[in-house]
């Protein structure tokens, strides 16, 4: 029994200085070269649409997922990236008289600013922006400011 005993004491003795070893190396601080190595880049942020899915430079969105009655087409994007992302394009607007299924659609040309990008839940390894800024450069709808701000799903 008193060898099993001295066995046992000498392993958790092992067992301790190995862990007390690995501790104090694991908080050292990291050395000039490591702390200066480049980190991994950011994916490029994407725009979620209604149906969930991610895109890059979509040509056309919609914005009314419930009736479609508001959608961007014709989005020609002049940048995107890490920050924000900035397309000129046209959105479609149903004016909904006398009522939306009889109403027809009208243009207006716009441009389309995307920023905030942030983790998406549904995958948190991918960034999408998350708010959507239109600036109507000429007529907007019935009632709508000349800039208009929308938050994005997530």
């Amino acid at each position: 029994m008193r060898s099993s005993t001295a066995r046992t004491a000498i392993t958790l003795c092992a067992a301790a200085s190995l862990a007390a070893v690995m501790g104090t190396a694991s908080a050292a601080p990291q050395s000039p070269e490591a702390a200066q190595a480049p980190r991994p880049k950011q994916s490029t942020p994407v725009l979620v649409d209604c149906l969930w899915k991610p895109d890059v430079r979509p040509t056309d969105f919609i914005l009314a997922c419930g009736d479609g009655n508001s959608r961007l087409v014709a989005l020609h994007w002049s940048h995107w990236n890490q920050n924000s992302a900035v397309a000129r394009g046209v959105n479609m607007v149903n004016d909904c008289k006398p009522y939306c299924a009889a109403g027809k659609f009208h243009s207006y040309p716009v441009v389309v600013k995307l920023d905030h990008p942030q983790a998406w839940k549904k995958k948190p390894h991918q960034r999408h922006y998350t708010q959507m800024t239109l600036v109507y450069t000429h007529d907007r709808p019935e009632g709508f400011d000349r800039t208009v701000s929308y938050p994005l799903w997530n």
